[in-house]
């Protein structure tokens, strides 16, 4: 993932950090004001001993369809793999029985690392709710399944019955053998991936409007009447909810870099940026092809253009940057409209012209520094963010196992947890029946399985928020996760929400949020025995590469840095001898 040529904007090379140059940009297209008095850094002011989160959020996956025969694999072909001995049992297809006699029209099926970019399914929000019939689990051909489609993605009758085993998927079967996995984590409601990064940051996919495409994306105006795609079941102010994929109207990138006229969602409320810029906490937002190939300022239209593409393994171009992917671009307090760059490395995390809305080369670029934010959301550009037909289980590695490794190699990872989660389950088969604990009266948008059930008060009463839906992958790779562990406690995209609340102290979203209902990560954790290793793994074949002892030094809590000016971010605190990422356990317990 670290990539010299794409680090030359932020004025990196040969190991010496300086400011390009080019990041003077017209304050004419600043997203929004840095703070008139910015507040102290309190990001070492944690409630355990992490000191950074790292949420690698990927694209459209069910649990079964990487983990349905875990931890047992074919070894006919790909990446040989060897579970160990000890590996607790998981609910899987083998141990349910349903690999062998599943009710649907036709059996699982193995696909093969020759077979890893396929056919996208039909995931939509009612779809999905079809193929559970009732708990049934029984019409998941009927209704999500797409088994045609254009060479040279791979298409096979009864596709979304599909499963990948530990030699294609290598990479996360060796994270769970080595830290900690759930197999009992949760899409928090029906449908595709909007819901679901929305649900990651806010818990929330009710409070959406629709705006013109054409009034701009720093003060735009809402359509005339609401958009039936953009807006579900809208109220007489013409708000309502987000269960399609709308682009975001804060984001020049929408729209196809606003060469179409489709409208855009923008979001009300709050997310967990805006109770961290509150709290005084460093954050950010990284998305493969974020930073524009044209800036706004030099484009004709005003509008910057994300441009940016990559090939994937079948040899398809594809453009990195997915709007509807990047939840903070739906909240104007939280957006970076025209894709402003960071004033510096050591302002990345901080509130600047950015926003923090950055490149993952800013990821790189602030790791590399020594310089990463308490709390950053990870978005790989897309043929390596794991979603069908245009990105697939071999290149999401490749991107899984840089970014992680390049983590594990750094001064913060003794303070570090990686939580790989993902948006939806794209309608690939999963066994588990849901139990809907959220439902929705509006029969028009939801099947019976949501109508018959009640709407929790606690998540305030809002219709189309129905879920959970399906079981999705989680894993959380870190020195405070046990090896070889698997939690079996109910969570969903909201529980890392909750977690980043809890962790730095920030209250909760409010406002019918699932952040209050969300079950706990605690179960993936062991802050007691936290262990003293890292393992690396190999980007291309997801095999372990090298094992490599780490220090927890115990230490005490870094102190805050002093308030920074906007145009001079302080630095956070980098650690000193033998304190290697801001303290151990015996520092957290004596805080």
């Amino acid at each position: 993932m670290f990539q010299k040529a794409r680090l030359k904007r932020l004025g990196i090379a040969g190991g010496a950090l300086a400011v390009a140059a080019g990041f003077a940009v017209a304050t004419a297209f600043a997203a929004a004001p840095a703070q008139a008095h910015p507040k102290a850094d309190n990001s070492a002011h944690t409630t355990t001993p992490i000191k950074h989160l790292v949420v690698i959020f990927d694209e459209n996956v069910s649990f079964d369809h990487y983990f349905g025969t875990y931890p047992t694999a074919a070894n006919t072909d790909g990446t040989k793999f060897v579970a160990a001995k000890n590996t607790p049992k998981v609910n899987t297809l083998v141990t349910s029985g349903t690999l062998k006699n599943n009710p649907n029209q036709y059996q699982p099926t193995r696909l093969t690392p020759a077979q890893a970019d396929t056919c996208d399914r039909n995931h939509g929000y009612l779809p999905e709710q079809k193929a559970v019939n009732g708990g049934k689990m029984d019409q998941f051909v009927q209704n999500t399944s797409v088994d045609k489609c254009a060479a040279p993605l791979y298409s096979a009758p009864g596709l979304a019955m599909g499963y990948y085993d530990g030699n294609t998927v290598t990479a996360l079967w060796n994270y769970a053998q080595n830290y900690a996995m759930s197999d009992n984590s949760w899409d928090a409601t029906f449908g595709p991936s909007t819901p679901g990064a929305l649900n990651l940051i806010a818990g929330q996919t009710h409070g959406v409007t629709s705006y013109d495409p054409k009034t701009g994306t720093t003060n735009p105006k809402p359509t005339a009447t609401p958009d039936g795609y953009t807006v579900i079941d809208p109220d007489a102010t013409g708000v309502g909810s987000v269960t399609n994929d709308p682009d975001p109207v804060y984001d020049d990138c929408a729209d196809s870099n606003h060469t179409s006229t489709n409208a855009l969602a923008g979001m009300s409320g709050k997310n967990i940026g805006d109770l961290l810029n509150d709290k005084g906490v460093t954050w950010g937002w990284f998305q493969g092809g974020f930073a524009p190939t044209t800036t706004a300022k030099a484009s004709s239209t005003g509008y910057a253009v994300c441009g940016a593409t990559h090939t994937n393994i079948s040899g398809t171009s594809v453009v990195d940057y997915s709007p509807h992917h990047n939840p903070f671009a739906y909240y104007k307090s939280t957006s970076n409209p025209h894709h402003l760059p960071p004033t510096s490395v050591k302002a990345i995390g901080h509130t600047d012209q950015a926003n923090h809305q950055y490149d993952t080369s800013d990821f790189d670029a602030a790791v590399a520094a020594d310089n990463l934010p308490a709390v950053s959301f990870v978005k790989a550009p897309e043929y390596q963010d794991g979603h069908a037909s245009y990105s697939d289980p071999t290149d999401e590695q490749t991107f899984l196992v840089n970014t992680i490794n390049e983590l594990q190699k750094s001064p913060e990872w003794s303070s570090t947890a990686v939580v790989i989660s993902y948006d939806d389950s794209d309608g690939w088969y999963d066994h588990v029946a849901p139990k809907i604990t959220n439902g929705s009266t509006d029969s028009a948008n939801n099947a019976a399985i949501c109508t018959t059930a009640p709407k929790n008060p606690a998540n305030g009463g809002y219709e189309d928020r129905c879920g959970p839906s399906q079981r999705l992958p989680l894993l959380v790779i870190s020195p405070y996760t046990k090896a070889n562990s698997v939690d079996h406690t109910a969570t969903s995209q909201p529980s890392i929400l909750k977690f980043v609340e809890d962790n730095w102290s920030t209250g909760r979203i409010g406002d019918g949020s699932f952040d209050k209902t969300a079950g706990s990560l605690n179960g993936l954790l062991d802050f007691a025995h936290p262990q003293n290793r890292s393992v690396l793994l190999d980007p291309k074949t997801g095999a372990v590469s090298k094992v490599v002892p780490i220090n927890h030094t115990p230490t005490h809590p870094s102190k805050p840095s002093k308030p920074a000016h906007p145009s001079k971010p302080t630095h956070p605190s980098k650690p000193g001898k033998g304190d290697k990422g801001h303290g151990g356990v015996l520092g957290w317990l004596g805080w």
